[in-house]
This record gives structure tokens, sequence and C-alpha cells, in this order.
């Protein structure tokens, strides 16, 4: 949206929802390298920092040595995972992407599981497999769902539990064939994204009901800013002291904005007085 002021968005950015759109989207298309690399170049644009030395749109040729997932400081890394040779990249590939567009035979949400963790796991690109992995999950759940409707995000989700999700998936990387705590946490994950979702949409229509019921009411710039505030989920207690300093006024103007949203039945008084006295939004009907 063309609006001053904004900061301009971070092209990477951009590349990373384009990607994620493209592939939710598109969700009933199949699958093929000529897609994933599209995504790729997406994450990478021409002429960013850094790109100069990845091979972007094509798969690695580990030119600069083995992949590997690697932490630590120079002289005492730790190796957390060492993908296959390139030279085993292609066929590796094109194995994975028969399975991913196949339909039937596992349930859906358990494939986009073994997906994502199959697609990390060849590690194909020079940078962005992790990016392109969640990608390819959300593509498999929006397949799962028969829509692009989506009013979660599982990408989102993970990358929350980034923690927990790179110490499972050295965990399973390293093991055995055996993915039932990965798929387990995979199915968990997915869970908490959309209870997510849940509460956010809730607070989204709790706030629209509120504009809503005070429309015919007038508020100053300091008030909408503070009530949009509480209605956010402000921390702690609304004082007039935390009132002038969040609105940038003078503490004899916020209390005249108080009273005003008082005497307008928008704030209710806490109990307590003096100068711990607090305020709190009207429950509405």
């Amino acid at each position: 949206m063309d609006i001053a002021g904004l900061v301009p968005a971070d092209r990477r950015v951009d590349g990373v929802v384009e990607m994620s759109l493209e592939a939710t989207q598109n969700f009933a298309a199949p699958l093929t390298t000529e897609r994933l690399f599209n995504w790729h170049s997406l994450l990478f644009p021409a002429g960013t920092a850094g790109t100069d030395k990845l091979k972007i749109g094509t798969w690695r040729d580990d030119s600069k040595g083995p992949m590997q997932v690697v932490s630590g400081a120079i002289g005492r890394e730790h190796v957390h995972y060492e993908a296959p040779t390139a030279e085993r990249v292609p066929a590796e590939m094109t194995t994975f992407l028969e399975w991913a567009n196949q339909t039937g035979g596992i349930d859906p949400v358990l494939r986009a599981a073994v997906a994502h963790l199959w697609f990390v796991t060849i590690h194909p690109f020079d940078d962005g497999n992790g990016r392109i992995a969640r990608a390819i999950a959300d593509w498999a759940l929006a397949r799962s769902e028969n829509t692009s409707r989506r009013f979660y995000s599982m990408s989102a989700q993970i990358r929350k539990e980034r923690e927990l999700y790179y110490d499972l998936l050295e965990k399973t990387q390293k093991g055995s064939l055996d993915i039932t705590d990965w798929a387990k946490w995979f199915i968990a994950c997915l869970d908490r994204a959309i209870e997510g979702t849940e509460i956010s949409l809730s607070d989204v229509f709790r706030k629209e009901q509120f504009w809503r019921e005070y429309s015919a009411i007038s508020f100053n710039e300091r008030q909408r800013l503070i009530l949009n505030m509480l209605l956010d989920g402000f921390k702690g207690k609304l004082t007039s002291t935390k009132w002038a300093t969040l609105a940038k006024c003078s503490q004899d103007t916020a209390q005249r904005d108080i009273r005003d949203l008082i005497n307008k039945g928008v704030l209710l008084k806490d109990h307590g007085g003096g100068r711990s006295t607090s305020y709190s939004l009207k429950e509405l009907k």
C-alpha cells in the first residue's frame, strides 16, 4: 500500500511473502523443480548483499565443501548436520517430488510433516532451505484442505518454536528412520498455530465490536492511541502517569482525557485510589 511515511519493505521480506502466497494460492499446482527454482530466486533477488556468493535458482554444487549446518565460533564449530553430497541432489529431489505430488496412501497432514523433513534433509540449495521447507509444508497443508484461504501460518508458528524445532530436527536427522517424534511435534505445532489464530481473530473481532459500539463518539488522537493499546492487550495497569508518557502529553492533559472517557462510559476507574488509581475499558455488551 502506498502510504506516506511507511518504511519501504525489505526486498528479501517481499520475496518470502511472494513465495508463501505462490505456494498456498496455487496449492493445486504440482511441486516441480522449476517452481522450487523460482521460489529460491524470490528469496535472493539479484543485486542484494551476498547473492554473488550463492548459486541462485539451481541446486548447490558443494564447490566450497560439503553442505553442513554449523554453529559456534571459528575453531569450535559444532556440526549439527551434513547433507547428502551435491551429486546426489538431482536424483534425491526427483524421488522427493514424485512422492510429494502423490495423493492418498497417507494422511495429508502427515504428508506435510514428512515433506518438510525430507526436503530440509536433502538441503538442495546453498541457502534458504528452511524457508522453502516451511513453504512446502504450507503448500501441502493447503492441498490437504483444498483451499487457498489461509487463516493460520505453519511457517510463522515454526519460527516461534524454532529452538525446539532445530533441536528436534537435529535429533531426527542423526537418529534412525523412526520419525514418530517429529510427526507428533509437527501435528502439535499445527494445532498451536490454529489455536493462536483463533485468539488473534477473537482480538480482531473484539476490536471491531468496540469501535462499532462507540462509532458515534468523538475521540481525540491521544485517546484513540491509548484505547487501541488497551484493545491490543496493554500490559499492567493504566494510570494517568502512563497515559501521559505514552501519549506524550502533560499529566493535566492525561487527566482530562481520562475523565472525558469516563464521562462517555468508555473507561472505568478500578478499585483503589490516590496515586495508584488505574483505569480499564468498560466491558462491551
